[in-house]
């Protein structure tokens, strides 16, 4: 019986919090759209729809600052992580280890309420809730590097098509940082990560960088090796006035060999991730077709002899 209330409410709680996130993301999505509209016609904007976002910001600093390493390199290492994951903002570092002494937090204090509650005994429940806190303090670390992960391979993919779009238009004419403001503008739907960043270049360029000096500053966010030979390249030619397309031409298609290596040698691992599923769903299955007959035999004949 315990163990049924047990599940009774965990099951409660995660349908509520299902319910309440729901809720949450469609009511500030229709917020956000009235307050664009009323913006849009002249209208006063209404209140504004991100007082959870600014209510999550103001207490999760507060609530990582245990968590805050003493030494500044420590400190430089985390925001770097921050930074190639795609966290840009002031507030990255504080919000991210707030949102890991919660989840550190969290499982302690449901484990403590439950056993508080009677629902299982003290001992079971520490145990619980300091395995939950392991995962806890583990799992934000993974998230950032797998969110890292992911944004590379945006980025990977998507620079072989921005630079043909960039060759074309310095064939056209337009300037090196021209050719970047018109590609930015195109990428925007493709590939929005892209044009993200490009959009920063913009922006540093703007305030009086390079575009290879904001190209070098794009390949240390996003420590990707091809971003880095990129700003190489425009480097070179800035440094020795020649002009690029030919460099980028070159260039572009060499990591559209390197993106066709990569995606041949995931397709190669591919059988390899598929031998986990076939043992873990087929096999058995086929242990049943196979030995299930003669287990049925062996248990009547077995029958018979007592």
């Amino acid at each position: 019986m315990g163990g049924f209330g047990t599940l009774t409410l965990v099951t409660f709680l995660g349908g509520c919090s299902l319910i309440l996130l729901v809720g949450m993301l469609f009511t500030g999505r229709n917020q956000r759209l009235q307050g664009r509209l009323q913006t849009l016609t002249g209208g006063r904007p209404a209140a504004s729809p991100e007082s959870v976002a600014r209510f999550t910001s103001s207490w999760l600093p507060k609530l990582g600052g245990p968590l805050l390493p003493t030494g500044e390199e420590a400190q430089s290492r985390l925001r770097t992580r921050l930074i190639h994951a795609g966290f840009y903002g002031r507030n990255a570092l504080p919000v991210f280890l707030g949102a890991k002494m919660l989840l550190i937090l969290l499982p302690i204090s449901i484990s403590l309420g439950l056993s508080a509650a009677g629902f299982m005994p003290l001992l079971k429940a520490a145990l619980y809730g300091l395995l939950g806190s392991g995962f806890g303090m583990l799992l934000p670390g993974m998230w950032l590097d797998k969110k890292k992960k992911r944004r590379q391979i945006l980025l990977r993919r998507s620079l072989p098509d921005a630079l043909d779009m960039v060759v074309v238009c310095l064939r056209g004419g337009l300037s090196l940082q021209g050719a970047l403001q018109r590609v930015t503008g195109e990428l925007a739907l493709a590939h929005p990560a892209l044009a993200a960043e490009f959009t920063i270049n913009q922006r540093e360029i703007q305030l009086g960088r390079s575009t290879g000096e904001a190209m070098r500053h794009f390949a240390e966010r996003s420590d990707l090796e091809e971003v880095r030979g990129l700003a190489s390249v425009i480097l070179q030619a800035e440094k020795l006035g020649a002009s690029a397309v030919q460099a980028l031409r070159i260039h572009a298609e060499a990591l559209r060999v390197k993106r066709l290596q990569y995606a041949e040698e995931l397709a190669h691992t591919a059988g390899t991730k598929m031998v986990f599923p076939t043992i873990l769903c087929i096999f058995p299955a086929i242990l049943i077709v196979v030995i299930g007959p003669a287990a049925f035999q062996i248990a009547e004949l077995f029958s018979s002899m007592k």
